[in-house]
């Protein structure tokens, strides 16, 4: 062995150790949503007091997992789960019999793999496709759970199982798997005379997925704790103007009270991150924020109109405002902010925000400013 071959060694060993940490860290977390969907469906099944929440079940399990500070648990998500045992209930299997799975696991859930022997649901709901226990196996490891989010959705059990094995075989990404499933992968090849050669062709065009970007799946990043910022850098100019705005924002004393920062939302499966959100002591309201680091164009109305709705729908409470929403760009014609204030009606709330909140002069002074201190900055550095 010279120094170069060391080197090598070196390199290898922290590559495999480094991809097998991540394909245990996303199999826990796969493992845990499907026990979560498990459970709940046990107690709706056999629960004692099963009858006392009927409906409101799911809603009473996230108000606890909340207090517990348990991630990823609200409603919304534990239906999620529940399907994705209802579509996998198969996995028992694997989880009984194979040995790297259990490995995962510890002596108290090795024990609640009991029930799961003698529950009648785990019985293969489409027996005739008789699908080998290795195949689920091959799903766990290769594929994240935010992969399974999307295949739940797929409701008919052979096009599930044929994007399964093509996500497979081809290491897809999200978001890939996305594209084929929306440009009808699985009704093309049905029609394709030469239904080989069209995946071949497919499979071609597909970057492959790179495993390690599995851990900044958002649900992975939640699962460990970590912030958004920590495994998903911002870029420099953003990331300068979020931490600045900030500061600029609360020493107005105008009643901001700062909230959360990439705040992360689903809208249809999707993940969409809010900049940053405060809420308005004196306005009692939401006051969200979206920073575009490139001149203003429609879409990026179109975007805060969207999680503006998003928070009317799912996150204002009894006596709260309709949310409001500030758009800065570095650039709009002669302007550089955009207020957005889509269902806003009340002529006296509209008032009272115009007032409240800092005006556009003054949040124009702002970007300008940072936009020129990051410029003088790139420029002492050259």
């Amino acid at each position: 062995m010279n120094f170069k071959d060391l080197i090598i060694a070196l390199s290898t060993i922290n590559d495999e150790l480094r991809e097998q940490s991540i394909r245990a860290v996303n199999t826990s977390l796969t493992l845990r949503n499907w026990f979560f969907g498990f459970y709940i469906v046990e107690f709706e099944q056999n629960g004692n007091d099963r009858a006392t929440y009927g409906k409101a079940l799911l809603a009473n399990i996230a108000i606890e997992m909340k207090n517990a500070a348990i991630p990823n648990s609200d409603e919304r998500e534990l239906r999620r789960y529940r399907q994705f045992y209802l579509s996998y209930p198969a996995v028992s299997n694997i989880i009984a019999n194979n040995i790297s799975i259990r490995g995962l696991l510890t002596p108290v859930l090795l024990q609640s793999i009991n029930p799961i022997n003698n529950t009648s649901i785990r019985e293969l709901v489409t027996p005739e496709l008789n699908i080998p226990d290795t195949h689920y196996f091959n799903l766990f490891n290769r594929i994240s759970y935010t992969h399974f989010v999307e295949l739940i959705r797929v409701n008919e059990p052979l096009k599930r199982l044929f994007y399964e094995l093509e996500c497979i075989k081809g290491t897809w990404s999200v978001k890939e798997l996305k594209r084929q499933m929306g440009s009808l992968l699985y009704e093309r090849t049905g029609l394709s005379d030469n239904k080989e050669k069209l995946l071949a062709l497919v499979q071609s065009q597909i970057n492959n997925n790179n495993f390690t970007d599995i851990i900044r799946d958002p649900y992975i990043f939640e699962f460990l704790g970590l912030k958004q910022q920590e495994v998903l850098p911002e870029k420099e100019l953003e990331q300068a103007l979020l931490d600045h705005l900030l500061k600029f924002l609360l020493e107005l004393g105008k009643g901001f009270c700062f909230e959360a920062r990439q705040k992360r939302i689903i809208i249809d499966n999707e993940h969409h991150f809010i900049d940053m959100v405060f809420y308005h002591r004196l306005l009692h309201c939401n006051v969200l924020i979206d920073i575009k680091t490139e001149r203003f164009n429609h879409a990026h109305a179109g975007q805060l109109n969207m999680y503006l709705e998003y928070y009317k729908k799912y996150e204002m409470a009894i006596g709260d405002n309709p949310p409001v929403g500030i758009l800065l760009c570095t650039d709009k014609d002669q302007e550089h902010v955009e207020f957005a204030t889509a269902g806003i009606d009340d002529k006296v709330f509209v008032a009272q925000y115009l007032v409240a909140l800092p005006n556009k002069k003054e949040l124009e002074q702002f970007i300008k400013k940072e936009l020129n201190d990051n410029f003088h900055q790139k420029d002492s550095l050259k």
